[in-house]
């Protein structure tokens, strides 16, 4: 069996390629919004899938005749720098035209002109969809419900 041929009660496996990005916890709605005008990051009846991680902080010693040495007053090259930082996940099917568009949204609404962006090739789930499942695993049948939401956009 490979990934390409498993199935299970629960559902499939789907090629996809999932994609990494370090930005500053404020620009990720930025970034979304641009990439949402190239692909609706669907995960199965859902759009606008995606994760971001807690804050962390990322760190580098710009070089000689990088940006930040031609825009930054009185940088010097070589010192260390560490600002906040999240790691920003989506993941879009494996299609080389896709993954242009998408690539070429993400820099265009991204801070840094050389963004740190994983791209791997992984296998996400797709699950046999049933909104009146009895499992009582499930939200609307826990008791608990769906946990309160952080934000809610338009």
């Amino acid at each position: 069996m490979t990934l390409a041929t498993y199935q299970a009660q629960s559902g499939t496996l789907v090629p996809v390629w999932s994609l990494e990005i370090q930005t500053l916890p404020e620009d990720t709605d930025r970034i979304l919004d641009e990439v949402l005008k190239v692909h609706p990051l669907g995960y199965g009846r859902y759009h606008r899938n995606a994760s971001i991680s807690a804050v962390g902080c990322e760190t580098a010693q710009p070089q000689a005749n990088s940006t930040t040495t031609t825009h930054k007053s009185g940088y010097q090259t070589g010192v260390t720098e560490t600002y906040p930082m999240v790691e920003l996940k989506i993941s879009i099917e494996r299609d080389a035209d896709v993954l242009a568009k998408v690539m070429d949204a993400i820099l265009y609404a991204h801070h840094y002109e050389q963004p740190v962006i994983f791209v791997r090739e992984d296998w996400a789930s797709r699950a046999n969809y049933d909104p009146n499942s009895k499992n009582p695993n499930r939200w609307w049948n826990n008791g608990r419900g769906l946990p309160n939401t952080l934000e809610t956009k338009t």
